[in-house]
């Protein structure tokens, strides 16, 4: 029997893995792609992160000066490619997981090539599981991809693109198209919270120490009439705001504000135009929920992405809620054995998120290894 089995081989999974290798665990990583870092390998080329490389790095290894202060796309696979090697982290490739079952004392993992048992299981899989499409009514004549099938404009130029959401993604994607030159709208059904990515030359994501420090309540009035100096209010640029501040939409509600690079430029100039929520399709376009039809060649829905764990761990969970999401991340769960690492939104960006769990968990999980106290 393994000591550890951790399933996934992004930089969470690979996080995880140093972090146990530290305190003398030999840890197993199953992850069913055939190289690490997988998801990112499948963004779009024009990602960046949001969060400067000092506070990017995963334990044991910082990125290089060379990945800039915001790394690339490009530059984040090649640090998760150091790294793996850095730590002679080996998962095994192509081990699709297929189901979770606790069988007395021990976690039994079923995958596409056998199954794999242990006294300790570490989930390293992430926010970033089955990608959300919504079922709109309707039929519409063109295609319809998800952010994660998006890589550049290339195959858009001369389309009419919309793109539906307000995270991240979406505002990254419809930038990139107005950059080329497309003819881009985004469809934005709830109310959102925008934050610009640095204040007073410092990261954005820096400010969310303060909500650790203050909480997120206090923080967000202390901040909230900088940042409306800085990008104005959602409703001038045809948005609904948000009810609560951004620190405590991440805190209370799990979500996450777009923050800025640009798309709100573009939107004040005219390049990226701005729609309510989608009624339904209509062949050749799109009717709006404001009574309105436009148009489309191209429907990209940055939607999201659900983490719903139940597929594997079936119906009956105790470490997982209604909707199949771990009631808790870096840190012990209800199930004995059994830990969850990065499955909720951070203030203070994802990869530092996914380091400071993963430092928890090796700590917690040294103590039931062999020769341990």
């Amino acid at each position: 029997m393994k000591q550890v089995i951790v399933v996934g081989a992004g930089p969470t999974g690979l996080a995880v893995g140093a972090c146990l290798q530290k305190v003398g665990a030999r840890p197993v990583i199953l992850e069913r792609a055939d190289t690490v870092g997988s998801s990112w390998r499948s963004h779009y080329d024009s990602l960046a992160l949001h969060t400067i490389r000092g506070r990017s790095g995963l334990p044991g290894l910082p990125f290089p000066e060379s990945a800039g202060r915001y790394p690339s796309r490009d530059a984040v696979i090649a640090y998760l490619d150091a790294y793996a090697e850095h730590h002679g982290l080996k998962p095994k490739f192509g081990h699709e997981v297929l189901s979770i079952r606790r069988e007395g004392p021990v976690w039994r993992v079923t995958h596409s090539q056998g199954a794999e048992e242990a006294g300790t299981l570490v989930m390293a899989t992430g926010l970033n599981g089955k990608p959300k499409v919504p079922d709109w009514p309707g039929d519409f004549d063109g295609p319809i991809l998800h952010s994660k099938d998006y890589r550049n404009p290339s195959p858009h130029r001369g389309q009419r693109v919309l793109v539906v959401g307000f995270g991240n993604s979406a505002g990254d994607i419809a930038l990139d198209l107005a950059n080329a030159g497309g003819e881009v709208t985004l469809s934005v059904r709830g109310p959102v919270q925008i934050l610009p990515k640095e204040l007073f030359g410092m990261p954005i994501t820096s400010f969310g120490l303060m909500s650790r420090l203050l909480g997120p309540r206090l923080a967000d009035r202390l901040t909230a009439p900088i940042l409306r100096r800085q990008v104005g209010r959602p409703e001038e640029y045809g948005l609904n705001a948000y009810e609560k501040g951004p620190a405590t939409m991440v805190a209370e509600d799990g979500r996450i504000p777009m923050i800025d690079v640009g798309a709100l430029a573009a939107i004040r100039e005219g390049r990226i135009r701005v729609a309510p929520g989608i009624a339904r399709l209509d062949g050749a376009g799109v009717a709006f929920t404001d009574g309105t039809v436009h148009p489309f060649d191209t429907i990209i829905a940055a939607t999201g992405y659900t983490s719903d764990l139940r597929p594997l761990f079936g119906p009956h969970c105790a470490a997982l809620d209604d909707d199949g999401h771990p009631l808790v991340s870096g840190a012990p769960s209800p199930e004995p054995g059994l830990f969850f690492c990065s499955y909720f939104a951070s203030s203070t960006g994802q990869l530092a998120a996914s380091a400071q769990e993963a430092r928890a968990i090796a700590r917690a999980v040294a103590p039931s290894l062999p020769n341990r106290g």
